[in-house]
């Protein structure tokens, strides 16, 4: 079976303060985008490709893929306005250098705590249910609001998950997927719904359950200086 890992590098973090964008900083001297590239690098997954900001493909290629060494990412590719368009984007390349990919992993380069296990367990899981998820149950007490910012119910804590990425899936299925959400996007958006992830994608245009695969709640996306301070104490 053929894997191919869509790493998502195209955000603008704006909320971590800075003027570098957050798979650039610095972690122990190294881009934080560095250690997610490592993690696949170093897995199963047969290629890469990288979905950068529009304009920052050469320096992506000059100053972290060749300056470490990267074999594995077969393109580079600039995102889209929103998450879900860079997805798309990433899909695209792999029909184009990749066509014979039989599934495919989407993470966060923002999360450069992925490791070897959790790809495995992931990668062991998709091939059974076709769509799947990395996450972890959550650890506090949930509440939904109503509209006014008042508690209204509780959901049982042991049923709700943090969901995380990888996101795995058949890469026929989930382009499928992706083509019938970039059709009707406007349509969702004029109904107020708002795509956050790819097993909403998944959920909201095709029939198949997505299965929650444990990740690690060392698996954080780093958004925000605390998040830096956290991944450093990690490291």
């Amino acid at each position: 079976m053929k894997t191919t890992a869509i790493v998502l590098a195209a955000g603008q973090g704006k909320r971590m303060e800075s003027k570098v964008a957050k798979q650039y900083l610095l972690l122990k001297g190294k881009p934080v985008l560095y250690y997610t590239l490592k993690a696949f690098e170093d897995s199963l997954i047969d290629s890469i490709i990288l979905v950068t900001k529009e304009g920052e493909e050469e320096y992506c290629r000059k100053e972290i893929i060749e300056a470490y060494g990267f074999q594995k990412v077969a393109a580079i590719v600039p995102g889209g306005r929103e998450r879900y368009h860079s997805v798309f984007q990433g899909l695209k390349a792999v029909s184009q250098y990749m066509p014979e990919c039989d599934y495919v992993f989407i993470h966060d380069g923002a999360r450069p705590f992925v490791t070897n296990e959790m790809i495995v367990r992931v990668y062991e899981e998709v091939k059974r249910f076709k769509a799947c998820v990395a996450g972890m149950p959550v650890k506090d007490t949930i509440k939904i609001a109503d509209a006014d910012g008042y508690a209204d119910t509780t959901p049982e804590r042991s049923r709700v998950w943090a969901v995380q990425t990888p996101q795995a899936f058949s890469f026929s299925f989930i382009m499928k997927a992706y083509e019938q959400l970039i059709e009707k996007e406007d349509d969702l958006r004029k109904k107020g719904i708002v795509i956050t992830d790819d097993a909403m994608v998944a959920e909201t245009f095709t029939r198949e359950k997505v299965k929650l695969v444990e990740g690690s709640y060392r698996n954080i996306k780093i958004t925000t200086p605390e998040d830096l301070r956290i991944a450093e104490a990690f490291l």
